[in-house]
């Protein structure tokens, strides 16, 4: 039976293989994914993946872009729909959380790019992604400290990095673990912490 992905436009097609990366990123070590492998999946050819994708690494780059995409978008409307500053940040690790019990390969990927020593095109795209979302963080701590939600004496940057850290190590400790629930189980309580440290007295 020929499966549908063979019949796909070029760019459902080009979706189609981010996602089975996404997939597979969350079963197995990022770095073993071979293009034979992503093809197998999606049961096409190798030939008919580089019509797409002139390299590995451009599919890389083009699951770098969906994640950022996809995680930017979510975490705005999560602060969109927040009325305070805190509440903000509140919605954004909520978000981010659900975002990776979503798809458990992404940090995986984001990881494996990261501490890659050779420098990339997707390496740079994820820490650039990284980038962007501390700005959005640090720019809401700011905002807090102006209506006076947040103490005057935090350290904008510190509580930025700690804000990404507390998800990371979540994370970290879920991947180890093998349990995608406590995630959420643990992610109201991570934050509840977070808040009473930097929270105006």
């Amino acid at each position: 039976m020929r499966s549908k992905s063979q019949h796909l436009p070029a760019d459902k097609r080009r979706d189609v293989t981010v996602e089975t990366v996404v997939k597979l990123a969350a079963e197995r070590n990022p770095s073993d994914i071979t293009t034979a492998a992503i093809a197998k999946q999606m049961n096409v050819t190798q030939g008919a993946l580089f019509r797409h994708f002139p390299s590995k690494e451009a599919i890389w780059q083009a699951v770098m872009a969906w994640v950022a995409e996809r995680l930017l978008k979510r975490v705005d409307k999560a602060a969109a729909e927040a009325e305070t500053p805190l509440e903000a940040l509140e919605a954004i690790f909520m978000a981010h959380i659900e975002f990776v019990s979503t798809y458990p390969g992404v940090p995986r990927m984001l990881f494996g790019e990261l501490q890659h020593a050779e420098e990339s095109v997707p390496k740079r795209m994820a820490r650039t992604m990284l980038q962007k979302y501390g700005e959005r963080i640090e720019s809401l701590i700011e905002e807090g400290k102006e209506e006076g939600q947040i103490s005057s004496n935090v350290d904008s940057i510190a509580a930025r990095q700690l804000f990404v850290g507390a998800i990371q190590g979540l994370v970290i400790q879920s991947l180890i673990a093998g349990k995608r629930e406590d995630l959420r189980e643990a992610a109201g309580g991570v934050f509840a912490i977070y808040r009473r440290g930097i929270e105006a007295g």
